[in-house]
């Protein structure tokens, strides 16, 4: 089962059913900020939504296709890392990530990333992680550039978030990249 300690205080570790109520009451409290940059919160209007999320995440990583781990700062959660469905015919995936506003700024999230990254390396033996963020969300950028990703480019329009189309940065980190960069 993933965990991973990332820091003093802050552990990541596989979300589970029972978590569920907790992490909605995030999601809500922190709707109007999330819902400028994620597709799914609007979609998440209830516990059953986040305990169906979780559901399928455990699903996924049972069957060795991925996985999302709650980021938890001592004992309350503060938001989530995880990969989409792993691309094992190009051994690549992408991965996603969220953090509540009051844990900002503290480098938990690129903390949390690099950990699920140099699992994604060592454990599945990938070649290649992305990151795919919109162009104007400057913090999410921030979260790769300062991991090492290099830039790739923008895939125009390719996210819809509400009503609005997002242009997205295009962010690849290969293993031997890694390598060097974790040295």
């Amino acid at each position: 089962m993933f965990q991973s300690q990332i820091r003093e205080n802050v552990v990541l570790r596989l979300l589970e059913e029972r978590h569920a109520p907790e992490i909605f009451g995030v999601v809500d409290r922190e709707r109007a900020y999330l819902r400028e940059w994620l597709p799914w919160v609007d979609l998440t209007t209830a516990v059953e939504h986040t305990r169906d999320f979780i559901k399928t995440s455990l699903e996924q990583s049972a069957a060795d296709e991925g996985l999302a781990a709650g980021i938890w700062c001592g004992d309350e959660f503060a938001g989530t890392v995880g990969t989409h469905k792993i691309n094992w015919l190009n051994r690549k995936v992408e991965i996603g990530y969220w953090i509540a506003s009051k844990f900002q700024g503290q480098g938990i999230i690129t903390s949390a990333c690099g950990s699920l990254i140099d699992y994604a390396f060592r454990e599945w033996d990938l070649n290649r992680v992305e990151i795919h963020c919109a162009t104007t969300n400057k913090k999410s950028c921030s979260v790769a550039e300062r991991l090492g990703f290099q830039w790739e480019g923008v895939l125009r329009e390719a996210q819809l978030v509400g009503t609005r189309y997002l242009d997205l940065n295009v962010y690849g980190m290969l293993a031997r990249d890694w390598k060097l960069l974790s040295r």
